[in-house]
């Protein structure tokens, strides 16, 4: 071929390349190549800059490379530069390197477009390698080379280095250029150094539209949403930079972000001014921002005008409705969605599912899985992890559990989701296998799994396990969330480390009334009553306002300690506060009243309460048991039938002892064989145990043991000892040997075994075995607990021992006993020979030893309080005959009520009688 002819090819090589007709350039190079032409390093640079324009050229360009190996120009410089941007934007790194090192000779455009490929592809630290060996080669640094690594450091997270080479910057003299401080803006900003990203900004003598994007979509990125708006502000008011949707997409994501709507219209109505078409990046972020602020009218508006093919607006929109919980419309427009022909993405169902849940529409929400099973959808970690947490928080527990089992790839959303359901339904063993499975994987706990598993070891009192995952809440860099100090509080709160809790609680700066329920609630469950009513008026002088578990933990603390004055002031600030129509308070007051001893105002809030449930039921049926109104709890059994609530455990335990507080034998056991029959509930061995309450009772002890015997299941301590109380009442020293010895085998270390059988022997005058019971119990080192009563008086608590003379008023209380005595015998009353004791050692001791706490409490009651005042008094123990026919003949003389609560149920003592009928 001639000069001319080869000359004219090329010319027509660089038209075709100028006018952007790449298959004809490419036609015309294998034309040339087919006819084994003379072919030079031009003809390949405008081969490979043809294949640029569009992917379905890429696979010609390893042929390229070939044929331009074969004619020995591979080694050229334009060639291999456009080689090694080729390979490096497809992540072929490795074949770019290898071209980049065959090169005959570099220049600046060779390292730059080996430094931006692997800034691409994230390989800082080769990035840096390379930089440093250009230096070493005695090339000059030039601002893209700079641009190139800085940019690699970003993505790699090399910040160290990058500094390094920012002082290489500033020594070059390149920090005026734009590409290079765009670049030191990125790395300062990555790092989280906005001061300095500030500073970089500020010495630029000039910043393009890349400058001011990449500070607006950081700062918009990070939550910093008025600084974001104030950069745009400066880049409008530039002049000479006209913003386009890039950072107007940004700050929209912004104004959602912290729900700034107004700032969003304003954005809004400045991309209609300037007559900028929003791409569907930018729709999607208006709708976005009209969604997350609530305005669900100008967000349909939105959707209404925008692309109908763009999946992300349907979705968007589903979460618009999602947010007003109108699962009507998210399903009609879910509806509407797949009859466009728009498929639905791994976030559509979610939105769906989420509204479920929300809603509590579960079944719907199964409805939604099976179909996202039919598009294979429901191995997406996204979408099974919203199913996971749907189905854990309705309580469908084993179908969350297969979901996640399913997974191939489990996700830390996923296992938090079991976890937490778990913790919700009060599995919290299972919650803590599950968070231990979850880290064998390797898979490291966020702050909300951190916080359930805590949660759960509270739920257990399992303080040990708690305390570990305490120590890895450090480690795991979360120990200032507020969410984990709350569920550790709780932790050390209910397994009783006050002193620990309080120092957490201290700790943290921002309080709030999670904080605050926790600890509360935390003290109650752990028995520390006073501690949680310290907390809830610590709550009060906070200024922190009540919600219904403030009130729950602190009534329940007042019920616990039997403090029907602290109860009703905060009874008085539910009314104030309008939270007298919750549920769950309302049952907390009736609970509180029925523990307290006054079961007429626990019938009052009962009946006034505007919604009950099983929890309300069981709360009065318990308490009218305990107060020996038993016909009247079988009265509301019937009662909460007829309403349609299905009884469970809690129930019959209430009913059963319903039955023996008032001798209803025949009825009780009745009542026993229907729980699994008509009901479907289970008998446990509580149940069991009732039931041979009241054959005890009733004096049936051969029906009791031959009921004990053939239970379905082993008979526990419980059933045993109620056996033998029975067996000690009523004297029957064979079968309450038989108990004994069962419940020994047991319980080696419980007290009450031994004691309950030690006055078994004594009341049938078997004084030695008696003695060879306490001598048992001596080399044991169990020990009985003693005998106690409690009476409040001018808010003071005071204690009462058996023969008790450390009060300061002893005197004056033996002195007033004795003479109540005088006129109760005067009426009959005859005290029962202490027949625990046998004559000489009656004989050898005070008589005031044998004085009972509750009796002391009672006469302490009757110096110090109103005569209008019923008297209050708690005991430990069960109340003996003789105190019991004490109180009656005390309430006749003195005319005055007196409200006995011991270890089994109340006695209200009136005008001589006793509200248990004699049968307790």
């Amino acid at each position: 071929m001639t000069r001319r002819g080869a000359a004219s090819l090329n010319k027509s090589l660089a038209g075709f390349l100028a006018h952007e007709e790449p298959e004809k350039l490419l036609s015309l190079f294998a034309a040339k190549v087919r006819q084994c032409r003379g072919l030079g390093s031009v003809d390949f640079a405008c081969a490979l800059r043809a294949c640029r324009g569009s992917g379905k050229h890429w696979p010609l360009v390893p042929g390229i490379h070939a044929k331009a190996i074969t004619c020995g120009i591979g080694g050229d410089r334009i060639v291999g530069n456009l080689l090694i941007d080729f390979y490096a934007k497809k992540g072929l790194v490795r074949r770019a390197r290898q071209v980049f090192e065959e090169l005959s000779a570099r220049d600046n455009v060779s390292w730059v477009a080996m430094l931006s490929g692997y800034a691409q592809n994230g390989l800082g630290e080769e990035a840096i390698g390379l930089y440093h060996q250009m230096h070493r080669s005695g090339v000059a640094p030039t601002p893209y080379s700079l641009s190139s690594v800085l940019s690699a450091c970003t993505k790699a997270e090399l910040f160290e280095q990058g500094r390094l080479i920012h002082v290489q910057v500033y020594k070059q003299g390149f920090g005026s250029e734009t590409v290079v401080g765009n670049a030191l803006i990125a790395l300062y900003l990555r790092l989280g150094s906005f001061s300095l990203a500030e500073r970089v900004f500020c010495d630029m003598p000039y910043c393009d539209i890349v400058t001011f994007n990449t500070l607006i979509s950081r700062h918009a990125q990070c939550g910093h949403g008025e600084s974001a708006l104030e950069i745009f502000d400066r880049m409008r008011l530039s002049g000479w930079i006209q913003p386009d949707c890039v950072p107007i997409a940004s700050l929209l994501a912004a104004c959602a972000s912290i729900r700034d709507l107004r700032k969003g219209k304003q954005l809004h109505s400045y991309l209609l001014k300037a007559g900028m078409s929003p791409d569907y990046i930018v729709e999607g972020s208006l709708l976005d921002l009209y969604v997350k602020c609530g305005d669900v009218e100008e967000a349909l508006e939105i959707f209404s005008s925008g692309d109908r093919t763009n999946v992300v607006l349907w979705n968007l929109m589903l979460v618009a409705y999602g947010q007003i919980t109108d699962l009507a419309k998210s399903f009609d427009l879910f509806c509407r969605m797949l009859a466009a022909g728009v498929r639905p993405n791994q976030f559509t169902y979610p939105c769906l599912l989420r509204t479920c849940t929300y809603t509590g529409e579960i079944n719907l929400g199964e409805q939604i899985h099976s179909l996202s099973i039919k598009t294979g959808f429901e191995s997406d970690m996204y979408v099974s992890g919203v199913l996971i947490d749907m189905y854990s928080r309705y309580g469908w527990l084993d179908k969350a559990r297969r979901i996640l089992e399913m997974l191939e790839a489990k996700d830390v959303v996923s296992w938090t989701s079991m976890i937490a359901g778990y913790v919700q339904h009060e599995f919290c063993k299972d919650a803590l296998a599950t968070f231990k499975d979850m880290q064998l994987l390797g898979i490291w706990p966020d702050n909300i799994g951190l916080a359930s598993a805590i949660s759960a070891c509270a739920g257990i009192k399992a303080l040990r396990q708690g305390l570990q995952i305490h120590s890895r809440v450090y480690v795991s860099g979360y120990s200032a969330d507020v969410s984990i100090w709350n569920a550790l509080t709780n932790l050390y709160a209910r397994c009783g480390r006050s002193k620990e809790a309080l120092s957490l609680f201290e700790a943290i700066v921002h309080k709030d009334s999670i904080t605050w329920n926790g600890l509360v609630s935390g003290f109650a469950q752990s028995g520390l009553y006073e501690e949680a009513l310290k907390v809830f008026i610590k709550m009060y002088q906070a200024g922190i306002s009540y919600n219904v578990f403030t009130f729950v933990s602190s009534i329940s603390a007042s019920a616990n300690l039997a403090d029907i004055k602290q109860g009703k002031q905060i009874h008085a600030r539910v009314i104030k506060t309008g939270h007298t129509s919750e549920t769950e308070v309302a049952n907390a007051l009736v609970s509180l009243y029925g523990k307290c001893g006054s079961i007429e105002d626990a019938k009052v809030q009962f009946f006034e309460m505007s919604e009950k449930n099983d929890v309300s039921w069981n709360t009065i049926i318990t308490s009218c048991s305990q107060h020996g109104c038993g016909l009247e709890a079988l009265e509301l059994f019937d009662q909460m039938k007829q309403e349609g609530l299905k009884p469970n455990d809690v129930t019959f335990i209430g009913i059963l002892a319903a039955c023996s507080h008032v001798g209803l034998v025949e009825e009780g056991v009745g009542y026993f064989r229907s729980m699994y029959s008509e009901h479907g509930v289970q008998p446990r061995p509580d149940h069991y145990a009732c039931v041979v309450d009241i054959l005890g009772r009733a004096g049936q002890l051969d029906r009791a043991r031959k009921f004990v015997e053939e239970m379905p299941i082993s008979a526990d301590a419980m059933v045993w000892r109620t056996l033998l109380s029975a067996c000690r009442v009523h004297k029957n020293i064979e079968i309450g040997e038989l108990a004994a010895k069962y419940l020994l085998e047991l319980e080696p270390h419980d007290s009450a075994s031994y004691v309950l059988l030690s006055n078994a022997y004594a009341v049938t005058g078997k004084w030695a075995y008696r003695d060879r019971i306490r001598k048992m119990m001596k080399e044991r080192g169990v020990r009985k607990e003693p005998g106690r009563s409690w009476i409040e008086v001018k808010n003071v608590v005071h204690a009462f021992f058996v023969g008790d003379r450390f009060h300061p008023l002893a005197d004056q209380i033996y002195k007033y006993l004795a003479d109540l005595n005088d006129r109760l015998e005067k009426i009959g009353y005859k005290q029962e020979n202490h027949s625990l004791f046998h004559e000489k050692e009656k004989e050898q001791k005070d008589p005031t030893v044998f004085v009972h706490s509750e009796k002391l409490a009672v006469v302490f009651g009757l110096m110090s309080l109103p005569p209008s005042m019923p008297l209050r008094v708690i005991k430990n123990l069960r109340v003996c005959n003789d105190c019991h026919t004490w109180m009656k003949f005390t309430s006749e003389v003195i005319e005055r009520e007196i409200v006995l609560r011991d270890v089994y149920r109340f006695h209200h003592f009136n005008n001589g009688n006793c509200s248990c009928g004699d049968f307790w």
